[in-house]
């Protein structure tokens, strides 16, 4: 209980939670944009991502349980929960975007964000998800593999590289933050 009010979990899934009844709320007819998916996919990350560190990194070395786990544990309960609250608006009627492009949007996202805050820290670690999704939606996407890379948060699922992409971003952003921590 501790560790969750430490890392601002009440404040984050209160933040996404009201994400999920805001795209509900303002359903339209017809299914939703691409994109408008996508940005609720970070927006849900980004608001995750404020509790990759603690208030005292000295405090956080007394801790006696190792953080190892912990850490790895919190990038993977992030991406879960963004990806969960948007299907959840789904299964509610809100016609978004297949599961597959969630889930793996939604892993990807939080990979960024754990990279994000090995990179930048805990407080800028919602730059990388979005810098990323920026370049998304505002670059074309060329032809090619380095087109399904960068893109890959709006290509369909069964393209190749764009799912291995965000799978490399959820195991590499997990595992650094998992072994080296937030910068400080």
């Amino acid at each position: 209980m501790l560790y969750a009010r430490s890392r601002q979990v009440p404040t984050s899934a209160a933040a996404v939670a009201l994400v999920a009844l805001a795209v509900w709320a303002l359903d339209g007819p017809g299914p939703v944009d691409l994109g408008i998916t996508v940005l609720v996919l970070t927006a849900n990350v980004a608001a995750a991502s404020v509790g990759l560190g603690g208030q005292d990194a000295a405090l956080d070395r007394t801790a006696a349980i190792r953080w190892m786990p912990r850490r790895a544990a919190h990038v993977l309960l992030a991406g879960a929960v963004a990806g969960a609250a948007l299907l959840a608006v789904q299964a509610a009627g809100v016609k978004l975007a297949p599961a597959a492009l969630v889930v793996r949007d939604s892993a990807g996202l939080a990979g960024l964000a754990a990279l994000g805050a090995v990179l930048c820290g805990a407080q800028f670690a919602w730059t990388l998800p979005i810098g990323w999704l920026a370049f998304t939606l505002v670059v074309p996407v060329p032809p090619g593999i380095a087109g399904e890379v960068g893109g890959w948060m709006i290509l369909s699922p069964a393209t190749t590289a764009s799912a291995a992409t965000a799978w490399a971003l959820l195991a590499t952003g997990t595992v650094l933050y998992a072994t080296a921590g937030p910068r400080r």
